[in-house]
């Protein structure tokens, strides 16, 4: 018993200095006790509830309002969000005060496709975007009634807009778009988006058909049948020789700024954390496509982005995959609320800032 007490006094001066050291980290680095309160919201209204036609709204009705989680020193942008919790048993909404010049928006892959400057689906079995004319025409729709009035209204507030891309910065694109590396004049733009052209004119965009006739077993015909007939076969086959390796430009319905970057998903995200933090971005408002597949896993996705920065889904300014309905709006709801388990949620119209003092003194 002696021994046993006298190992227990040699601990606690060790402890002590463990939980000094503790506190004084917390100290240096501005840490703050969070008052997890929930208070239930009386008749709350449906979320995601301004673009139905891409977003069905989520009507939940068991709802919390918590205390402000991010609060900066004279803030500038509200952002209210909102995430779900299984051991809450519901949505809890937090209010959420933002400096813009710490702030940053990302368009994760709004690839230019079936826009008139940018790639062509491959026909009649090529796949790529949303691997269908059909489905890609919503989705420029949805980036010109909703994401690029969204970047037009923020882009004298927020310290940078950005986009990812997939690939490397070829020649072209190099002339197009602002990079990690370099800042392309307007001579280099205008000879560039030429040279995009020609590119992507000169491309042969046809596809071969599907598969008319198949070898399966006897007893499980199934394995073969999906082995020689997958539903997204983007090799060459289909694609055509070259088609991944065309430059991939912003979609057309975006209004890109010379000052807006692109972010290549080649670069990989130690050099986006990077770049951020040297802009002094702590915040990141995610927009894009494919809310279950880029958005989520791509260099600039938010599997990436949140170990690092505050990021806000903006849940009606992206588009899920919709493989089997001609809506995206089921699908895109799903993969918001799957992702709200571990992301908080936004929506355009829950993103405001003060009048700008431009504004102010008219």
């Amino acid at each position: 018993m002696s021994k046993r007490i006298a190992a227990i006094k040699r601990l606690v001066p060790l402890a002590l200095v463990l939980t000094w050291t503790v506190l004084a980290v917390a100290a240096d680095e501005g840490a703050r006790s969070y008052e997890n309160r929930l208070t239930p919201i009386a008749n709350p209204q449906p979320i995601l509830a301004d673009y139905p036609q891409f977003v069905e709204p989520i009507r939940e009705t068991a709802r919390f309002e918590a205390p402000v989680l991010v609060d900066d020193p004279e803030p500038d942008l509200d952002v209210r969000a909102w995430r779900f919790s299984y051991n809450a048993r519901g949505i809890i909404e937090v209010p959420n005060h933002l400096r813009s010049d710490r702030t940053a928006i990302i368009v994760v892959h709004p690839w230019g496709i079936d826009d008139g400057q940018g790639w062509n689906s491959p026909e009649p079995a090529g796949v790529a975007f949303q691997c269908t004319p059909a489905k890609n025409k919503i989705v420029l729709e949805h980036g010109g009634k909703v994401i690029n009035p969204f970047l037009k209204a923020m882009r004298n507030r927020v310290s940078l807009i950005a986009y990812s891309l997939p690939g490397v910065e070829d020649s072209i694109r190099k002339k197009l778009y602002r990079s990690f590396q370099s800042q392309p004049s307007e001579q280099d733009r205008r000879q560039g988006q030429a040279e995009l052209e020609a590119k992507l004119k000169g491309f042969s965009y046809q596809g071969d058909h599907p598969p008319s006739s198949l070898i399966v077993a006897p007893e499980t015909p199934t394995i073969e049948y999906f082995r020689q007939f997958p539903g997204l076969d983007s090799s060459a086959k289909f694609d055509g020789r070259g088609f991944w390796d065309l430059p991939i430009p912003v979609m057309k319905p975006i209004e890109v700024d010379p000052r807006d970057v692109v972010i290549y998903d080649s670069e990989g995200y130690p050099a986006v954390e990077r770049f951020l933090k040297a802009k002094g971005i702590r915040h990141v408002l995610l927009a894009g496509y494919n809310t279950d597949m880029c958005v989520c896993s791509t260099t600039a996705g938010y599997k990436n982005l949140s170990r690092d920065f505050d990021v806000f889904l903006v849940g009606d300014a992206t588009i899920a995959t919709f493989p089997a309905h001609p809506t995206p709006r089921y699908a895109t709801t799903a993969s918001v609320s799957f992702a709200a388990l571990d992301l908080f949620i936004t929506q355009v119209s829950w993103i405001r800032g003060k009048p700008l003092p431009s504004a102010a003194g008219q």
